[in-house]
């Protein structure tokens, strides 16, 4: 199973494995705090990307669209984050006050598939 939530969010215990898919750390959170148990920034947008989108929603789609093409090439994250979904539950923590329109939807969406 996989879900989404954002890092300033309290941590639950149902959340299970943690992994923070953001580019840069969040501010004002520290790993312990953040009960981050990994940070996988590979997958998060390019600099470029995440600049240019800047959150704005009517940005998104074409947003969705360039990320995935950057996720081409990481089959093998990809498919590792997949196996690790198979046994156990995982979250995909995010930074964005944005709930709807950010990466780790993008990313939840696409290891669903």
């Amino acid at each position: 199973m996989i879900q989404i939530k954002r890092v300033y969010e309290d941590y639950a215990t149902a959340d299970g494995y943690r992994i923070l898919v953001d580019r840069l750390w969040p501010r004002g959170i520290s790993r312990e705090k953040g009960r981050i148990d990994e940070w996988i920034k590979e997958i998060a947008p390019s600099n470029e990307l995440r600049k240019w989108f800047n959150h704005d929603p009517e940005k998104y789609p074409a947003f969705v669209k360039k990320y995935k093409a950057e996720l081409a090439d990481k089959d093998d994250i990809l498919e590792a984050l997949r196996k690790k979904a198979k046994k156990e539950k995982i979250t995909l923590l995010y930074g964005s006050r944005d709930l709807v329109h950010n990466q780790a939807k993008v990313l939840m969406d696409i290891l669903r598939s």
